[in-house]
């Protein structure tokens, strides 16, 4: 049997854009998605501390370094600019592959940096 887990959450982010003439999908910075283990055009689950919205996209890897959480298409009506959003991501693990298996969780700042533990 297999069940679902979360892979990874990116938490705290910012939304620096909002593009609803692009086709679809969460811009997220690629250094971000490779900290977090989310892969290009992986499904994603997005939610919005600011409005309570929740929704699945998938995620694209924006420029390196940008710090950019873009909502493309219809998601750029579930956030506005400077809305704080959780991303989410995934997997399906076996029995065995439970016992071993603890997700990763990105914090970040205010500038969607990640965060220093204190």
């Amino acid at each position: 049997m297999f069940r679902c887990f979360l892979q990874s959450k990116i938490h705290m982010a910012t939304v620096t854009e909002s593009n609803l003439s692009y086709e679809g999908s969460i811009t997220i910075d690629s250094e971000l998605m490779e900290l977090a283990g989310i892969i290009p055009y992986e499904q994603v689950t997005i939610s919005n501390l600011n409005n309570g919205e929740r929704f699945e996209t998938y995620a694209i890897p924006g420029k390196a370094g940008s710090r950019e959480f873009c909502l493309n298409g219809p998601t750029a009506r579930k956030g506005i600019v400077g809305d704080k959003i959780i991303v989410f991501s995934y997997c399906w693990l076996g029995e065995e592959e439970i016992k071993a298996f603890g997700p990763v969780i990105v914090k970040l700042d205010g500038n969607n940096n990640p965060a220093k533990d204190k």
